[in-house]
């Protein structure tokens, strides 16, 4: 690579003067924290997606902890889940000393495969985690009909729509959001839970909040609870960006479109599905299956000398370490998510991508594959 070559980030989140007023007038009011903006946060991301009622928290693996706890998962439960996710979407069940069960994906939407799960399901299992994995909406109708409670994780969906119209996040189910640096919003880092029943809120805010009463008595703390409170500043720039939302959906929609364009006819290599059955994808990131041929690994270091960062993405859960060494998972359990995972790789995408960068990343990659 070229000294003057600029470098074409895997991700970049567009801040502006209205996160910077945001976070000034919650420095200059004192309240930094427990204030006026984490409610106002709230109330503006569960109108967004339709929700009844949301809770702030300091970042998506908590919110999944405290939903999963609101559902009543305990000590020796078990909970079906994806392989293929961040790892954050298994060890929650682990922070409650129940067991993630994993079961395999669909092909094509690389969401929990409904037949999988089913199969997955004992009588020890007490709830279904699916994962809107890259945005895309979990096959919901299908895992409800076994009548055990779910908990999306939307971490990555922000701007996603079920089949029947309906935002994820709005079903009346737990759902939670995460907002680091590279999601559809970010507060820097923080995570959301939106839910249907506002006793369930009751709950998660005084978990939150290391157990603290409804009514905030310092000194009573009515339950088991935790530090997982968002500050009022970073809930401050998360209502800026949420007032940006519209733009920022629009812009990784476009960037992924340009990119359909622009790999088109590429042997072998696997883009991500299209929207259908009435399902939307909410853009998080634009990860491609590369040719079986390929060696992955060799063509993120290809990338990388010509100035263009990517990311494996992701990993198959049950066969990192932790997860052989503590249940025994070995390769050939999950063959689809096996052959997803080892084959992904996650291109620069933002929102104010340009053309020129993506033709520039097309361009490498079509030459690397095709060299």
């Amino acid at each position: 690579m070229s000294v003057d070559q600029d470098i074409v980030p895997v991700a970049q989140p567009v801040l502006g003067p209205e996160e910077e007023a945001g976070v000034l007038e919650v420095l200059r009011s004192g309240y930094l924290s427990l204030g006026p903006r984490v409610p106002a946060f709230e109330e503006a991301f569960a109108s967004r997606v339709g929700a009844t009622c949301a809770s702030a928290v300091s970042s998506g693996t908590a919110g999944l902890h405290l939903a999963l706890r609101a559902v009543g998962v305990k000590d020796g439960d078990e909970v079906v889940t994806s392989p293929f996710s961040f790892v954050a979407s298994a060890n929650v069940a682990l922070f409650e000393r129940a067991r993630p069960v994993f079961a395999d994906i669909d092909p094509v939407t690389l969401t929990l495969d409904p037949d999988a799960a089913a199969a997955a399901i004992t009588d020890r299992t007490t709830a279904i985690l699916p994962v809107h994995i890259f945005g895309w909406p979990a096959e919901l109708d299908a895992l409800r009909r076994h009548g055990l409670p779910i908990v999306e994780d939307a971490c990555e969906a922000l701007g996603a729509q079920h089949p029947d119209g309906t935002p994820v996040g709005g079903t009346g189910d737990p759902a939670v959001f995460a907002f680091y640096a590279n999601k559809q919003i970010t507060t820097g880092e923080g995570g959301l839970v939106t839910m249907g029943d506002p006793e369930m809120k009751v709950r998660i805010d005084s978990e939150r909040n290391q157990g603290r009463a409804p009514n905030m008595d310092w000194l009573d703390h009515d339950r088991l609870g935790f530090n997982y409170r968002l500050s009022d500043i970073a809930c401050a720039i998360g209502l800026a960006q949420l007032g940006r939302l519209d733009d920022l959906l629009a812009g990784r929609a476009r960037v992924a479109a340009r990119y359909r364009e622009a790999l088109a006819g590429i042997d072998d290599l696997t883009l991500p599905c299209e929207d259908h059955g009435g399902r939307r994808r909410g853009w998080f990131v634009f990860v491609v299956q590369l040719p079986r041929r390929v060696d992955r690994d060799e063509t993120i270091r290809a990338l990388r000398d010509v100035g263009i960062q990517s990311k494996p993405y992701l990993p198959a859960i049950h066969l990192m370490s932790f997860y052989r060494e503590r249940f025994g998972h070995r390769e050939g359990e999950f063959p689809v998510c096996e052959d997803v995972a080892a084959r992904s790789i996650a291109l620069p995408f933002f929102p104010r991508m340009t053309d020129g960068q993506v033709e520039r990343v097309a361009t490498s990659l079509r030459a690397i594959l095709e060299g």
